[in-house]
């Protein structure tokens, strides 16, 4: 079997288990009984969509520097999409994470310039350095990937019901992504 096939299949798997936790955990209500979840579910999940949005924003600047990856990462590059936009979708405000239907759209064209890493949300940094080599890029997006699912999986623990599965979910596809992204390198 060759590698190109063996990655699509792997993709597709990552893919429908990605599907099946955005379809039954994206539209949920996160109430607990009291105000201070609520309070908590809605910064979590602003937390999450900025972390999906730099993110994306990371795989537009990878993109943009090796267009030769774009069939590997296309795939990726619309979940991560997604999982912005089923974040978002739970909070009452979309000023406060960006447009939702700048999320949505899997286009490739969003500034780089703008990224956010997803470990230093808080406060957006300068254009992500993208490295010359396609091996080392794919590289820092399994990095990246992999930190995120290990902040989310942690974050789980302080989140009521819905928004618990849903980042345990987007968790598990990160972790998915990351080895997709560094399979292919063995």
């Amino acid at each position: 079997m060759s590698f190109p096939s063996l990655l699509r299949r792997r993709s597709l798997i990552v893919s429908v288990a990605s599907a099946a936790v955005l379809t039954g955990c994206s539209s949920g209500s996160d109430s607990a009984g009291s105000g201070g979840s609520t309070s908590v579910s809605a910064r979590a999940r602003a937390r999450a969509a900025r972390d999906s949005q730099g993110l994306l924003r990371q795989y537009d600047a990878v993109l943009a520097v090796h267009p030769a990856l774009a069939e590997r990462l296309r795939p990726l590059r619309a979940e991560v999409a997604a999982h912005a936009a089923a974040f978002e979708e739970g909070i009452s405000s979309p000023t406060a994470t960006g447009s939702p239907s700048r999320t949505a759209s899997p286009s490739r064209t969003a500034s780089p310039s703008r990224t956010a890493s997803p470990s230093r949300t808080a406060s957006p940094s300068a254009s992500p350095t993208v490295p010359a080599d396609e091996k080392s890029a794919l590289a820092s997006l399994a990095a990246a990937e992999r930190s995120l699912a290990d902040q989310r999986a942690k974050a789980l623990l302080d989140v009521p019901g819905e928004l618990a599965r849903l980042l345990a979910g987007v968790a598990a596809a990160g972790a998915g992504h990351a080895y997709l992204l560094t399979k292919g390198d063995r």
